[in-house]
């Protein structure tokens, strides 16, 4: 047998130990279970849609794709400040309309030189919505129903909401859910909806 001259090399045979592949297969499994289960989640609890108009301004965009809670209001009631996902007037043929609840079941609301009363008393709200222009219905007190809701759009003077006379209050009913998280392709965030 002939020998080689200089430095050798021994070659060892690299075996694949059985832990590691075991730990592979267990994080793959795990990873997909996750993924799996946050699918789940978000469709049967919630749904997808996008904002339709400049009416939610400032807080969200035409465009935009929202998730919507579908279950939150069926263990509770909304409040008032949540942004709700409705059917006007429960009509089925209708896009979905995104709104800020403002007056609650059994208040009364009125618009007064461009600001929200609740019982007579001016309503505190961010400065960022501005005064309203036309208080449409608002005009005169409003007395919500047991069921019924206020909303308004944040961007207050190009918003269809329950001041027009086709919308009025949104009964519990018609409501789909609660929006809850925000996505923009074009800043690529996402976000809470507050």
């Amino acid at each position: 047998m002939a020998r080689r001259k200089g430095l050798t090399f021994y070659q060892k045979k690299k075996k694949l130990d059985s832990r590691i592949i075991k730990d592979i297969f267990e994080m793959v499994t795990g990873s997909l279970a996750a993924v799996f289960l946050a699918f789940v989640i978000v469709f049967s609890v919630g749904m997808r849609t996008s904002i339709i108009g400049d009416s939610m301004e400032r807080t969200l965009f035409n465009g935009q794709e929202i998730l919507v809670n579908r279950v939150i209001y069926k263990l509770s009631t909304p409040k008032r400040g949540d942004v709700i996902v409705f059917l006007p007037n429960g009509n089925q043929n209708s896009h979905l309309y995104v709104k800020r609840v403002v007056g609650l079941p059994g208040e009364t609301v009125q618009i007064r030189d461009g600001s929200v009363y609740i019982d007579g008393v001016f309503l505190e709200e961010p400065e960022e919505f501005d005064k309203m222009i036309d208080a449409g219905i608002a005009e005169n007190e409003l007395t919500l129903a047991v069921d019924e809701f206020f909303v308004l759009g944040d961007n207050r003077n190009s918003s269809e909401d329950s001041r027009s006379g086709n919308i009025g209050g949104v009964k519990k009913d018609n409501i789909i859910g609660k929006a809850w998280f925000h996505m923009s392709a074009e800043e690529e965030s996402m976000g809470l909806i507050e």
